[in-house]
């Protein structure tokens, strides 16, 4: 008989964590937390319910047939302990507490150079911001982040976001790879040179995409998976490659060799709950952040040709 009565709410996040990411390490990632809690309390939910939900596999795991029909049903408690918490969130009047920023690691570091959260601690010390750089697109409804910062409009409906500006893109070298291979003055002249892949999530970037189709004949001089890699392998001189203008500009090693390129223009918006920002320590960070973000993502300094 399922012993519903001690059923402990909680352990369904661990499930779904576990259903979404497909091993128990990935899951302990994205819930931050040890692989071997994830393994605890997934395993007491099985007990619990009396069924496995999941296949132990040497890639990772997959659910069960009644793991797959418990997933829906999960996922509604899942969003009804999130609007919960999102609403009893309302009554705090308090400017003291955590905001959790989450923006892509691109952005993250141009935040950290510019000083913009320790301005915001200075006005508010008693807020805290926790900085979740990922790639990955956060579910704000999910209270998996309050505020984010990303590209593109919102996709979920109970979000309210303004937008910040166009964050611009140019073509990228470093002095050393220029005064070895030269300088391409064109798009086409990249044929001859090596450049930078994307991979991973930034691979669905339209900078991604831009360089090799202006020039099938580069070679693929090395790969990274987040914008700072990407800097990174352009720095050490391996190739080219596109990057946001106002992160690369403030690298004194990287030349800027074509751009800015407008049809690469990223529009950034600022996003969080239509609920959360009744509470006045997101709120607060929402506004500062509105008032102070378009310079730091958008730039404005001189950029560097040769």
């Amino acid at each position: 008989m399922h012993n519903l009565t001690m059923f402990d709410w909680s352990d369904v996040r661990y499930f779904l964590a576990v259903a979404r990411e497909g091993s128990s390490l990935a899951a302990a990632r994205a819930l931050r937390v040890n692989q071997s809690t994830v393994h605890r309390r997934l395993g007491e939910l099985e007990k619990r319910l009396g069924c496995p939900l999941v296949e132990r596999h040497p890639t990772g795991y997959r659910l069960t047939v009644y793991g797959k029909e418990l997933q829906p049903y999960a996922e509604r408690i899942e969003d009804a302990a999130s609007a919960l918490q999102r609403h009893a969130a309302t009554f705090d009047k308090g400017m003291s507490g955590t905001v959790r920023l989450t923006c892509s690691t691109a952005v993250a570091h141009r935040l950290m150079r510019s000083q913009l959260i320790d301005a915001f601690h200075k006005q508010y010390p008693g807020i805290k911001v926790e900085l979740l750089m990922t790639e990955r697109v956060l579910d704000l409804s999910k209270g998996e982040a309050d505020v984010a910062i990303r590209g593109g409009e919102a996709r979920e409906e109970a979000l309210v976001g303004k937008r910040i500006g166009d964050v611009p893109w140019a073509v990228y070298a470093s002095r050393s790879y220029v005064a070895r291979n030269g300088t391409p003055r064109t798009p086409e002249d990249i044929n001859n040179h090596g450049i930078i892949e994307f991979i991973g999530e930034i691979a669905a970037l339209a900078a991604a995409r831009w360089l090799p189709s202006k020039a099938p004949q580069a070679r693929i001089s090395g790969q990274a998976s987040n914008v700072p890699s990407v800097l990174l392998a352009v720095k050490s001189g391996v190739g080219l490659a596109p990057l946001p203008a106002p992160l690369a500009d403030m690298d004194q090693d990287l030349v800027q060799v074509i751009g800015p390129i407008p049809e690469l223009d990223y529009p950034t918006y600022l996003f969080t709950h239509r609920d959360l920002r009744k509470i006045p320590r997101i709120a607060a960070f929402f506004d500062y952040c509105l008032s102070q973000l378009k310079p730091v993502l958008t730039g404005g300094e001189a950029r560097k040709k040769i």
